[in-house]
């Protein structure tokens, strides 16, 4: 009976090791290329000038969604990417940063075309009518909902990552919040290689 089982064992690793190997991730984001390929918007810039994600292809898209009146979330992460661009020196100009504000009904036009690029010059502030705007968030799963305060107006509940997409459009990579500078970096120089 042991005498079998010493046998098999062998057998188990020839099976084991004819399997497909799988290699490890070079990024540190999670790749949610499968989820979201051929995932677009189709919002307005500060200008009020129509852009869509395709518009942009050629350059490394970092896409966040959040609304200009959040009180961290939003400036820490616009905060940690204009750091990540300092890193990036000329490769920056290969980047474009682009925030999707979640709440039309506050972030005007004029708000959006300063307060992303307070952060650094080059970054876009998009915005949509609430349709638009519902389509873009579905587009990458983002979630969002209004919450009243005590002082009788909103905040708003959203997910907060940051997508990562390179510049043919795929892979699309998800950064979770508080990803460190280092780490986006990291996968942004991986990225500006796919052409």
């Amino acid at each position: 009976m042991w005498l079998r089982k010493l046998l098999l064992l062998p057998l188990l690793f020839l099976l084991v090791a004819c399997g497909e190997q799988k290699l490890p991730s070079p990024f540190k984001a999670s790749d949610v290329s499968s989820k979201y390929a051929g995932a677009d918007f189709h919002l307005n810039d500060a200008a009020g000038k129509p852009v869509s994600l395709a518009g942009y292809r050629g350059k490394v898209v970092v896409l966040f969604f959040g609304y200009t009146h959040c009180p961290q979330v939003c400036p820490t992460t616009l905060a940690d990417l204009a750091h990540v661009m300092r890193l990036l020196g000329k490769d920056a100009d290969k980047v474009q940063v682009l925030f999707v504000t979640l709440d039309p009904e506050r972030d005007t036009r004029e708000l959006l075309a300063q307060y992303p690029p307070a952060f650094y010059p080059t970054f876009k502030g998009l915005y949509g009518d609430s349709m638009m705007t519902a389509q873009a968030a579905r587009a990458f799963g983002v979630t969002y909902e209004k919450q009243p305060n005590k002082s009788g107006g909103y905040e708003l509940d959203h997910s907060a990552g940051t997508y990562l997409i390179a510049p043919n459009g795929k892979p699309v990579l998800l950064a979770p919040y508080g990803q460190r500078a280092e780490l986006l970096l990291h996968d942004i120089r991986i990225l500006l290689a796919f052409k």
